[in-house]
């Protein structure tokens, strides 16, 4: 599956953004979708993640409560709705995707720049 990610961009802290991740290539429904995040000088980490259906959400705690991860399975699309942005949510976001009987996210996307400033 090819993955696409949009909708980064410069935001003032507690500002909103809506990332956009388009799939193609494979069926979307088959599987699970996340969003990671490495900001400057720093390792990648989990934000969010979603399971086939959307039936089930992970979130870390950073973003418990302010970040929504979302699915269109008609679409090939998941979302993350990002609210109450800080400054340590600058970061480039991709979206990965884990095939059904992968242990591992095989597929990522480009990433989209996130920057918040205070």
């Amino acid at each position: 599956v090819q993955l696409q990610a949009s909708g980064g961009g410069l935001v003032q802290a507690g500002g909103s953004l809506r990332l956009s991740c388009a799939a193609s290539g494979r069926t979307f429904g088959n599987y699970v979708m996340a969003w990671f995040r490495q900001a400057p000088g720093k390792e990648r980490e989990f934000v969010a993640a979603i399971s086939y259906d959307g039936g089930a959400t992970y979130y870390a705690d950073s973003v418990k409560d302010r970040f929504g991860i979302s699915r269109d399975n008609v679409k090939s699309t998941v979302y993350l709705q990002m609210n109450s942005l800080k400054a340590e949510d600058t970061a480039v976001y991709y979206c990965a995707a884990r095939y059904a009987e992968s242990s591992s996210y095989g597929h990522w996307g480009q990433g989209t720049l996130v920057t918040v400033s205070s």
